[in-house]
């Protein structure tokens, strides 16, 4: 991958975005939310490229990160233009926000990198311009979550292979961490997850009690030193073993979906499938899911696919 580009490469891209997007209406008094790059800045979409330029004042995570961004897009904003909202003062620093587009202003919000609201900071500011009755208008682009979810080929073979769980950073506590990785083993769907290079050993040590279950490691994504792989759960802390170079820069995992012969019918069989039914009538889904496993001795895995293939299937039914 080359060299990022610089702020001179972005004239032409400039003039493009005011020629693809500068005739759609952007209403004043509204919140645009606005994505990033996650690494390589050619990535930023044409809309973004305007709307960056034309909003009154712009929010963001960090200011001189933005500032930097923004410099080198070949955009010039005052500081006095950049407002920090980061997750520290997000609920007060929102209010100011609010004020703004009360007045009519535009106002874009950008976190350091990505789509905000997405394990960044940005929900609050957007519920809180909701609740003010006031406009937010997205622009997508780019994710770490999708972007790896694209490259990791989760097998199309059943009816939850295109599925996927977001579940974002796993605790920083030790115990705590076990216990959330434990409880992804129940999910049968493939999972994403993100860390950072200081705790993804760790994560690693905990990720290995998915035994054969495929992960797939998206390092640095979009960046020159980009690394996907995709090895068994319990080779990963290996795999980060074998050079100095993979335990650095920003981590997405997604953790494949559960092989249908491990969350089939065929794991639970009708005495369980009954126990199911009856606590699945009077308990939210893993409650009954961890009772049955515990009353007929079926696998968990296989009982939580089977509860949420009935759901499915009721749902369908009513549609």
């Amino acid at each position: 991958m080359n060299a990022l580009p610089s702020a001179a490469s972005f004239g032409a891209a400039l003039q493009a975005a005011r020629e693809a997007a500068g005739s759609q209406d952007y209403p004043a008094g509204t919140l645009y939310v606005v994505a990033t790059p996650i690494g390589n800045r050619a990535d930023i979409t044409l809309r973004a490229l305007h709307v960056l330029q034309i909003v009154d004042a712009i929010a963001c995570e960090d200011t001189r990160h933005t500032q930097q961004l923004l410099r080198a897009l070949g955009i010039e904003r005052s500081p006095a233009q950049l407002i920090a909202v980061h997750q520290h003062n997000e609920s007060g620093a929102a209010q100011a926000v609010v004020e703004r587009l009360l007045r009519g202003e535009r106002v874009a919000y950008v976190s350091d990198a990505g789509t905000p609201g997405v394990s960044d900071p940005g929900a609050r500011l957007v519920d809180a311009a909701r609740a003010a009755g006031l406009r937010t208008l997205p622009l997508p682009g780019a994710s770490s979550v999708t972007t790896l979810v694209s490259a990791a080929g989760l097998r199309a073979d059943g009816p939850q292979a295109s599925a996927f769980v977001f579940a974002g950073f796993a605790p920083a506590k030790a115990a705590e961490r076990a216990a959330f990785v434990q409880g992804l083993a129940a999910e049968p769907r493939a999972i994403v997850l993100l860390e950072a290079p200081h705790r993804i050993e760790a994560l690693a040590q905990s990720l290995a009690a998915a035994g054969d279950r495929l992960l797939t490691i998206g390092r640095e994504l979009t960046k020159q030193f980009e690394d996907i792989a995709t090895v068994p759960a319990h080779a990963f802390a290996g795999w980060l073993a074998e050079s100095p170079q993979r335990r650095r820069g920003e981590f997405a995992l997604v953790l494949h979906p559960l092989p249908a012969t491990a969350a089939g019918d065929g794991a639970v069989d009708a005495s369980a499938q009954r126990t199911l039914r009856l606590l699945l009538a009077e308990l939210p889904t893993k409650s009954a899911v961890r009772l049955a496993a515990e009353i007929s001795g079926a696998p968990r895995n296989a009982l939580y696919a089977l509860a949420l293939q009935w759901r499915e299937d009721a749902d369908d039914d009513g549609a």
